[in-house]
């Protein structure tokens, strides 16, 4: 029994499941070695409403809860990390587009997204700035009605293969920090938009790239939220992601453990169940336990926002602890594996999918570092 999902929930994670086991599961493997994303399978999931179902019917979404989406990006996790990017961006810039979007720009791309005819990245990292996110270089001028954007972008997830981008950039001073960043929406087929592609060790369907700006011009009506405010305003609807996150990482590690525990009951050594020794089962034993824990507490989070109360701190949680754990606990399967584990395969790409959730979408360290200003206060935890 599980207090945050009812019946309904359980019947669309069920469904989800099925879904994601019959379509994204028995390419995993492939996508990883051709890195290449299935835009097929990117359009399937729109038909089935997997994209962003909580958008509202008015802007192409079904008005479901966030708890709605985070069953469906679990069970699309299961079958593929690399490939639940594709909600997990959906549902990000989605919010943000709706939010702080004139109506009339987004409108169209925000039912491309939900249909799966076009996938949104979003642009924040910058080579000289990963954790110091409001620490912007990237140039954005006005010039009439339209600004000009020039500079650099790095480790975007998505970067070579995105319709459209959500781009911060410097429309203050450098003394003005967050409150003088400006958000736009920028179509990645406008002139003076290049794009590069890096070698990553994981996540390899989806990518990671810069986004290279020259003399971009983009119209005054693709500004998201308000001139100098775009990073505190769109900022919040991180925590949305972070919940999200942490239920992808952790799907991860639950089919692992599935994997792991039906290995060690039908696998014999002296004569036994591998799973009668100690030293296999506990260990398993353990981290089921701390990723039952982890999972309710990321619902918790999702289930925070539906109900429109705070949720910073429980978010931060979620992001710092499950992909550790998640990383933690498949290696452990891995190793139950033993030399089967450590061959190619599933298990040793699940690891390395992982490991890039330690590093994107903010680190450990700034996780905790909100969680502290949530408890003592932003005074007591200055930046």
């Amino acid at each position: 029994m599980n207090p945050y999902l009812d019946d309904e929930l359980l019947a669309l994670a069920d469904h989800a499941r099925r879904f994601a086991s019959d379509q994204v599961a028995p390419g995993f493997l492939e996508r990883d070695r051709t890195r290449v994303l299935d835009r097929g399978l990117m359009r399937q999931m729109g038909e089935m409403g997997f994209i962003a179902p909580e958008l509202p019917e008015a802007l192409g979404g079904q008005g479901l809860s966030r708890l709605a989406a985070g069953v469906i990006h679990e069970e699309i996790a299961r079958a593929d990390l690399s490939i639940s990017y594709i909600n997990l961006l959906a549902s990000l810039n989605s919010q943000i587009l709706a939010e702080h979007g004139a109506p009339a720009v987004v409108q169209p791309w925000l039912e491309k997204i939900v249909r799966g005819d076009a996938l949104c990245a979003i642009a924040l990292t910058e080579p000289r700035g990963g954790s110091d996110a409001a620490n912007l270089r990237l140039k954005v001028e006005r010039a009439g009605s339209d600004y000009v954007v020039n500079g650099e972008k790095t480790s975007i997830s998505a970067a070579d293969q995105a319709d459209i981008t959500v781009v911060f950039g410097r429309t203050g001073s450098v003394d003005a920090g967050a409150h003088g960043v400006t958000a736009l929406l920028v179509p990645m087929n406008t002139p003076g938009v290049t794009t590069s592609r890096f070698d990553c060790h994981g996540q390899r369907a989806i990518g990671r790239g810069s986004i290279f700006f020259e003399n971009v011009r983009i119209p005054g009506d693709h500004r998201l939220g308000a001139e100098n405010k775009g990073f505190v305003q769109v900022m919040q609807g991180f925590d949305f992601s972070r919940a999200l996150i942490g239920l992808q990482c952790l799907a991860v590690a639950r089919v692992a453990l599935e994997e792991a525990w039906g290995y060690a009951a039908q696998r014999e050594a002296f004569g036994k169940p591998l799973a009668a020794f100690q030293g296999v089962s506990h260990p398993l034993a353990e981290l089921d336990t701390q990723v039952e824990a982890a999972r309710l507490l990321c619902l918790q989070a999702l289930w925070l926002k539906d109900k429109g109360a705070s949720h910073s701190a429980e978010a931060a949680m979620c992001k710092w602890w499950a992909p550790k754990l998640a990383y933690d606990t498949v290696h452990q399967c891995l190793l139950s594996f033993g030399h089967g584990g450590y061959d190619r395969g599933p298990m040793e790409q699940r690891l390395r999918d992982l490991l890039g959730f330690h590093i994107g979408d903010g680190t450990a360290q700034i996780m905790k570092t909100i969680i502290a200003r949530a408890r003592a206060g932003r005074a007591a935890v200055p930046a």
